[in-house]
């Protein structure tokens, strides 16, 4: 048992981490109510970006939006610190629209910690962790020691170590360094504890590409790519807040273009001379590595026939000249990751400032947690981010949500936080994690919803916000921003709905889109149906003049032209909800049930599914086992 006179403080919940994950968490606990404090063994890193400075992208970007709508920090930092916005699939209509920003590193990084420190439960500590402090008659947790002698107690810890765990970072074959990421020690003693009692621990590698000086590049050499933030914000928190700019806000900093260039024939060359030289192909890294963000050495040897790789220059800053090689991360030695850069079109005289490299650390297979994000072998212990194997900002700061809610939530006795599937791409990857685990580092993608034309990056606010609203995590300022963003939404249907359009208005729209004239006057929402026509558009030629936000009205025109898809998919998301409200008890023994296969009774106990619809999602776990898990479930009750 720990003794309360050798601690320093006491808490209700303390995050181990400030990355993406750890931030979120925080602040989520602290939004919930909970006294928490922050550990990072660097007060200065709070929030940095390890890899590429950009946030957001196909499904990430929705991700962001969710964590946004429960009242995280990801979007509003994005704000801050936007260097380039540019809204993907634009030329696929907006029901997949997905935002994405490249950031000032530093400016990031400085809101980050800004936004935290805003939050006035919320305490920051600088230390490194060396343990947890566990009861180990109630086998939970209880606290924290740090290496250097630090204790503070706290009923609930969330774990969100990165690649810091036992992280060893590979440049070539022969170079090898102990590190969290470049300059920074990795954490062994925390590791080994975890280890020693007894959780399952696996490894995964990742990488990042070089760095160099953008001085040193020939721009004639390579194709511009502007910034698309005259028409975008990330959040929702300062909607109508501040003074706008043709539609766009006012507090991004100055805009600066990403630089397209491509790794033709010379430069794979030089990889395939070398492969052998790199970590990961040379034998130095056994581990698995992240296949939808593969390095430029997977990318060749992988695809032999492409004729060339696109790589994207995109900037860190603007008190830099450095420039993010998007495009080549690689574990090469850093002589050949020279020669490799210079046979790229622009980057013949490149200037590296930072070589590509490896990293290899620990990671937890996540079927040891439950919905929670809490550790089923030991009571108030959450996991968020790298740790539970997936990869990405985004992910970890969705993980991070809900990981910090639930640590507060189970200290105040409320019942927990789980997003369901039909609600939100976070619910999704937390199911996927706990319900199936992972065999590589876990990516979201739009693919992995069942429900992703409901589920839009669009529509996040009045998905999520209601939840964290009801849950006491919006203050009123908030509530009112929600509210004001959400009749924005109400009143482009009513005007859509109420306001007829006149031929000759709808005219040039319509021969745009090479759609027929109207004959008379209709309403806006009968034109709206059409594709290749705006919403917005209409609204403004048949002499609407009223403020009218683009994200407002791209949702009211999606509800609009895809009503029928629509609901279809909400039915099957109702069916869903109605397979969640069938609850498996914790205890169930189902080592005993015969008439289940051998293999779902094992599933089965090594998940302890929640709910009849997570059971439906085990690997292994078939219809008919199903229908005599209810059955056997519906037989015990009886007795």
């Amino acid at each position: 048992m720990i003794r309360s006179d050798v601690t320093e403080a006491s808490y209700d919940v303390i995050v181990i981490g400030a990355g993406h994950a750890g931030t979120e968490a925080a602040v989520a606990a602290a939004r919930a109510g909970a006294r928490v404090a922050i550990v990072t063994s660097a007060l200065e890193t709070i929030g940095q970006m390890s890899c590429n400075p950009a946030i957001g992208g196909v499904a990430k970007g929705t991700v962001v939006r969710e964590v946004d709508a429960l009242g995280g920090i990801m979007a509003r930092a994005t704000d801050l610190a936007t260097l380039q916005f540019r809204m993907l699939n634009r030329g696929k209509g907006p029901a997949v629209w997905a935002p994405r920003a490249q950031c000032d590193r530093g400016l990031y990084r400085r809101a980050v910690r800004s936004l935290i420190e805003e939050q006035a439960r919320l305490d920051t500590i600088q230390g490194t962790v060396a343990r947890l402090l566990i009861d180990d008659g109630a086998h939970a947790v209880r606290g924290i020691e740090t290496l250097e002698g630090r204790r503070f107690a706290a009923r609930a810890v969330v774990l969100t170590t990165g690649t810091f765990l036992r992280g060893r970072i590979h440049i070539g074959t022969e170079t090898k360094i102990a590190g969290g990421r470049a300059g920074e020690p990795s954490a062994i003693q925390l590791a080994e504890q975890l280890e020693a009692i007894g959780l399952e621990v696996a490894r995964f590698k990742t990488g990042t590409p070089p760095r160099i000086d953008g001085r040193s590049v020939d721009y004639s050499k390579l194709d511009k790519q502007e910034s698309e933030i005259e028409a975008f914000d990330y959040s929702w928190s300062h909607f109508w807040d501040t003074p706008r700019r043709n539609g766009g806000a006012t507090r991004h900093p100055p805009q600066l273009p990403c630089w397209i260039t491509f790794a033709g024939e010379e430069a794979k060359d030089v990889v395939r001379e070398n492969i052998g030289l790199s970590a990961m192909y040379g034998g130095a890294i056994g581990s698995r590595g992240p296949r939808y963000c593969p390095s430029v050495e997977d990318k060749i040897l992988r695809f032999p026939d492409a004729e060339r790789h696109q790589i994207f220059l995109e900037p860190e800053g603007h008190d830099t000249h450095e420039l993010y090689v998007n495009g080549l991360s690689t574990s090469l030695p850093v002589d050949v990751q020279l020669r490799m850069l210079h046979a790229v079109p622009g980057l013949e005289s490149a200037r590296m400032t930072r070589a590509g490299y490896a990293i290899e650390y620990d990671y937890y297979p996540p079927t040891q947690l439950d919905a929670t994000l809490q550790l089923r072998a030991l009571g108030g212990l959450f996991l968020a981010g790298q740790i539970n194997g997936t990869t990405g900002y985004e992910e970890a700061a969705g993980q991070g949500v809900v990981a910090g809610y639930n640590a507060a939530f189970r200290v105040l006795e409320q019942p927990p936080l789980i997003l369901g599937r039909a609600s939100s791409y976070i619910g999704v990857l937390v199911d996927d994690l706990v319900t199936r685990g992972v065999d590589e580092p876990y990516r979201l993608f739009t693919s992995r919803s069942e429900f992703r034309l409901t589920v839009r990056q669009d529509n996040a606010l009045r998905r999520l916000a209601p939840v964290a609203i009801e849950r006491g995590a919006l203050d009123e300022r908030e509530q009112r921003l929600v509210a004001a963003r959400l009749d924005a939404e109400d009143r482009a249907r009513t005007l859509a709905d109420t306001i007829s359009i006149r031929p000759e208005q709808a005219a040039p729209l319509l021969e745009a889109a090479h759609s027929a004239p109207l004959a008379h006057a209709v309403k806006i929402v009968e034109v709206a149906r059409r594709q290749g026509v705006t919403l917005l558009d209409l609204l403004r030629a048949a002499g609407v003049d009223e403020p009218m936000p683009i994200d407002a009205a791209i949702t009211a025109e999606l509800e609009i032209k895809y009503a029928g898809y629509f609901a279809r998919e909400r039915v099957q998301a109702d069916k869903m909800r109605r397979l969640d409200a069938f609850p498996l008890g914790a205890g169930l023994p189902y080592g005993e049930m015969r008439s289940l296969s051998m293999e779902a009774r094992q599933k089965l106990a090594a998940i302890v599914p929640a709910t009849l619809a997570q059971a439906s999602r085990i690997p292994g776990v078939s219809p008919s086992d199903l229908q005599n898990l209810v059955l056997e479930i519906e037989r015990r009750a009886g007795r």
